[in-house]
């Protein structure tokens, strides 16, 4: 009974002090929830790197493409494996990006104290919002497979239908023609069926390039407000790294819009313009709100969250399933290369995502 009397004053002392650490813990998750003071803000240096980033970004983005061209270039040449180089460090820096850049800042900021206390029951929102882009643009790729399925069929029965009204009126001709007739429509059929095989890979590829542009962009723009909100210590390191970080996802990009195969310059240098400019407008928003724009509120790091996660979906379903897959794994002009070529394609793959997981350190 004693032991029991004592062991209850013991808990009886002891809980104040809990208490008291309870508040303490409770007033320095408030206080981290408080809007920075961005003293001694320099506005040319932040103006300015918004120019810096465009032009670096511009310089990633437009290089590759310009290489691709400028002029027809032969299969092996010294361009060829520069763009072949460029497109598989491209793949890594894609899935680096949604690896170490972004679902790691979407865990951060989802285990946020100044997040409210509903979103704080559940320990992987997120993995849910990665999840659900994933299944989203599994549902987009099988919607544009279906379309292609439906007009495949269409032209195929046009197709059926025109040349079965395009038979001689002679019996003796018709027999005559009979079977060299049937030899070239099975022919044609290859050659249509072949037709509709290009535009199939091609509709993908369009589709594939598009999502991973949504991706890198929704990303884009939320580290360019971030920059123009971020104190005089932490700046020019964070400057520096969104430099490298945005010229190789512009790499990563550039040599992703060659693969469209587009005859005119102007919708793939749009596409390239809209990555290019996405960054510096986030930094002029924030240039604009930074008197009164708070990155640790609730909406503004919930907001910032979600669309990290939505991001890594994307690029995470992109760089294994349209690049990575459908590029190695089940090409059979990849498989059927020489092992140097091969070689060469893992190794930039590997360097491109090493690359970014450096830049990791300090963006």
């Amino acid at each position: 009974m004693e032991k029991l009397i004592a062991f209850i004053l013991l808990l009886w002392s002891i809980l104040p002090l809990v208490a008291k650490a309870q508040e303490v813990e409770a007033e320095d998750s408030e206080e981290s929830c408080v809007r920075e003071d961005l003293s001694d803000y320099n506005m040319p240096l932040r103006i300015g790197s918004l120019f810096i980033i465009l032009g670096t970004s511009a310089v990633g983005t437009f290089v590759p493409m310009i290489l691709h061209r400028i002029r027809p270039y032969s299969k092996g040449s010294i361009r060829d494996w520069i763009l072949t180089v460029g497109k598989f460090f491209g793949t890594g820096v894609i899935l680096a990006t949604a690896f170490i850049h972004m679902l790691p800042e979407s865990l951060e900021k989802f285990d946020s104290p100044c997040l409210t206390e509903g979103w704080k029951t559940y320990g992987a929102f997120a993995g849910v919002f990665c999840m659900i882009a994933s299944f989203a643009l599994q549902l987009l790729e099988l919607s544009a497979a279906t379309y292609m399925d439906n007009l495949r069929a269409k032209r195929q029965n046009s197709n059926e239908y025109n040349n079965s009204h395009d038979s001689f009126s002679e019996p003796d001709l018709e027999k005559k023609n009979n079977s060299s007739s049937s030899t070239a429509f099975e022919h044609g059929g290859h050659v249509h069926g072949g037709a509709f095989f290009e535009e199939d890979e091609k509709a993908f590829r369009n589709v594939g390039v598009m999502m991973l542009e949504l991706g890198i962009v929704m990303h884009s723009i939320i580290i360019g407000i971030t920059l123009a909100n971020t104190g005089k210590e932490e700046f020019i390191t964070l400057l520096i790294a969104l430099v490298f970080h945005q010229f190789f996802e512009g790499i990563a990009l550039g040599t992703r819009i060659n693969e469209m195969e587009h005859k005119s310059w102007v919708r793939p240098f749009l596409l390239g313009g809209l990555f290019i400019i996405m960054t510096p407008i986030g930094v002029a928003i924030g240039i604009g709100i930074h008197s009164s724009f708070n990155p640790n509120s609730s909406s503004s790091v919930l907001s910032s969250a979600i669309l990290d996660s939505l991001s890594a979906g994307i690029l995470l379903y992109n760089a294994y399933v349209s690049l990575m897959s459908a590029e190695i794994n089940h090409n059979i002009k990849f498989r059927q290369s020489p092992f140097v070529h091969k070689l060469v394609c893992f190794i930039s793959m590997y360097v491109g995502a090493g690359v970014m997981a450096l830049i990791g350190k300090w963006a």
